[in-house]
């Protein structure tokens, strides 16, 4: 069985809740990534930004993003996958919440991402079809 934490990108970089979703914006293009963990008080998980939320629920209204803290956008509890998780858990939690990234979490300690793309690379190539749709339904 293949864990979450053997497929993983581990030291997942924080946009911190107070920063403004400019930070979270300028961070993405420098990682190259297009989501970041929001984390709060003593590196807590409170949820994940992602490009699109920034486009959607800030610039597409017409909100500054110097103005939106990265915090603002965070509802709920946020989905997160365990690191010693196996692989098909965290393909069924992102096909459950239709989320195309994870946060990986070893006890309350953010420990890495997970994502669509990592899972794919360790999976059979005649399987990786099958993953895409199932995470990737698009609702429009």
């Amino acid at each position: 069985m293949t864990t979450v934490r053997e497929i993983m990108t581990p030291g997942a970089e924080c946009v911190g809740e107070n920063e403004t979703l400019e930070v979270a914006a300028r961070r993405m293009k420098d990682l190259d990534v297009g989501a970041l963990p929001i984390c709060g008080e003593h590196e807590r998980l409170v949820g994940v930004v992602t490009d699109r939320d920034i486009v959607v629920r800030c610039l597409a209204i017409g909100t500054d993003p110097r103005q939106v803290k990265a915090g603002q956008l965070a509802e709920g509890k946020p989905v997160t996958v365990g690191a010693d998780d196996s692989m098909e858990e965290a393909v069924r939690t992102m096909t459950d919440h239709q989320v195309r990234r994870l946060p990986v979490i070893d006890g309350h300690d953010l420990v890495g991402m997970v994502s669509q793309a990592d899972i794919a690379r360790s999976m059979p190539e005649d399987r990786v079809g099958e993953l895409v749709a199932l995470i990737s339904f698009d609702k429009y």
